[in-house]
């Protein structure tokens, strides 16, 4: 929070990350990417890791997440993350 002459405002800061683990990427990865492409101002960078080899391919994954906005902006996207199925999503606040 900042004060702009005597009122208080929330002002938008992009010191948050937040981690997502996506159970089946096969099944999930659309809806995910649909919400991701709906939040896409909202959100700087982002990384997806599975584990791949030449014999395998995960269908687990983990992707990072920068968004940028208020707390309430953060918040609430990781509340819509976690209403997808096979989506957990937690979020770390480093303001």
């Amino acid at each position: 929070m900042a004060f702009f002459g005597a009122k208080e405002v929330d002002l938008m800061s992009c010191y948050y990350i937040i981690g997502v683990r996506m159970e089946n990427r096969i099944e999930n990865a659309v809806k995910f990417q649909e919400t991701l492409t709906k939040n896409g101002c909202k959100i700087k960078a982002r990384l997806g890791l599975h584990e791949v080899s030449d014999n395998t391919c995960s269908n687990d994954g983990i992707i990072v997440l920068q968004p940028c906005g208020n707390k309430e902006d953060v918040e609430a996207l990781v509340k819509e993350l976690n209403s997808l199925e096979g989506i957990t999503a937690r979020y770390i606040d480093l303001n």
